[in-house]
């Protein structure tokens, strides 16, 4: 791209993999390396653009995890604006200095959230009454749940969901940390827009001169869209791929006895399937090329936590194991730094894969504790697995 254009789209332009040293996820064993697009990120309200009329801009987060990648796409009558960020000041400071700067000229005319965390839409609804109410594009269940995770922020945690994390095992300290998200959500999620234009899967959405087919699938949050431009060879991915870092595949009060890690497994068999070797632009870290040999990462890092957590099972236990005692043991670090609840959340959604393919056993007891015991190979031979089993 030429000088000229490169200042026209209002990014400094991506560096296209050719011979010579890259920045690497690391060695890998699954097919290769992943191949950086830019060897850093954009900073403040700087953008860089990875492909013709795409514009990538970082907003900062007030968490562990401090940024999400926005993208910026240029249409013939203004933007198309994928996620947000989180409603406070540093947020909208960036956003304000983008609208000043590499937006002013043209009016946003589309809002797209890949899903519904808060991350991606604590902005939507400042965002749609800034650009005089520009369609907002999400899919039904994102949109849904958002509004009733808004809503629970309001409120205590209710008896279900404390009785979901004591059957459980939690402590009083990962309880607490259930207590601080809803006080956090409240503070970082402003209310949603009230109409929707709904994203369905497999369905064509047209923006930035381009066709992309919607890919909605579960796993990290219930209804994800993915966006993918078979034409010119792009997938955003938004949380479902990510480059250096794992989604969170999580179960909680709301659909206590989920299996994500199913739906989030099957997933990776749809993107190691699509042509090519795509430009990939995930919602953190950096844009790369490598998508099966990040989809077979992804999987492996999933079946080594399977297997961990079989050999704790193994373990001798008074009582049986909690998905919170199992915790301790397949994420000592996150608990030990304050990560119980995520480190709880993702240690359930594995112990329910191993039940759902019959690699263990749910037990509960008759004071509502829940356990889990490893099922040998020759125990679950030619017996179907039982989510619900009673013990006395």
């Amino acid at each position: 791209m030429t000088d000229r254009k490169q200042a026209a789209a209002g990014g400094k332009a991506g560096r296209v993999p050719g011979p010579g040293p890259h920045q690497q996820y690391g060695a890998s064993q699954h097919g290769g390396e992943l191949r950086y697009l830019f060897e850093q990120h954009p900073r403040g309200s700087e953008t860089f653009e990875v492909a013709p009329g795409i514009l990538w801009a970082r907003i900062p987060l007030p968490f562990r995890l401090n940024h999400v990648n926005v993208w910026l796409i240029r249409e013939a009558d203004g933007w198309t604006v994928i996620d947000t960020g989180t409603a406070n000041a540093e947020a909208k400071a960036v956003w304000d200095e983008l609208m000043a700067g590499v937006l002013k000229d043209a009016p946003i005319v589309r809002l797209i959230a890949t899903h519904g965390h808060t991350d991606h839409i604590g902005l939507a609804s400042w965002l749609h009454d800034l650009s005089g109410g520009a369609p907002f594009h999400i899919t039904m269940v994102e949109w849904l749940s958002a509004t009733v995770r808004i809503d629970e922020s309001r409120s205590p945690i209710g008896p279900h969901s404390l009785k979901f994390l004591l059957n459980h095992g939690c402590d009083q300290i990962t309880i607490d940390s259930f207590r601080e998200e809803r006080r956090r959500t409240n503070a970082q999620m402003l209310p949603m827009p009230t109409a929707i234009e709904r994203l369905r899967d497999g369905h064509i959405l047209r923006f930035g001169d381009r066709n992309w087919r919607i890919m909605v699938c579960g796993g990290h949050a219930a209804e994800h869209a993915s966006f993918w431009c078979e034409d010119e060879g792009i997938l955003i991915a938004g949380d479902q791929i990510l480059s250096k870092i794992s989604p969170m595949i999580g179960v909680t009060a709301s659909e206590p006895n989920a299996d994500p890690l199913s739906e989030y497994l099957a997933s990776l068999d749809r993107f190691r399937a699509l042509p090519g070797d795509p430009l990939v632009l995930p919602s953190h870290g950096l844009p790369f090329y490598g998508l099966r040999t990040r989809v077979d990462q992804l999987d492996h890092h999933h079946q080594l936590r399977l297997a961990d957590l079989e050999g704790l099972m193994d373990r001798p236990s008074n009582g049986g194991h909690t998905a919170m005692d199992l915790a301790h043991g397949l994420f000592a670090r996150a608990v030990a730094e304050g990560q119980g609840r995520h480190a709880f959340s993702e240690t359930l959604a594995h112990l329910h894969h191993l039940v759902a393919i019959g690699r263990a056993a749910r037990d509960v007891g008759t004071d509502g504790r829940i356990t889990f015991r490893r099922v040998s190979p020759v125990a679950r031979s030619g017996s179907r697995p039982d989510f619900e089993t009673a013990s006395g």
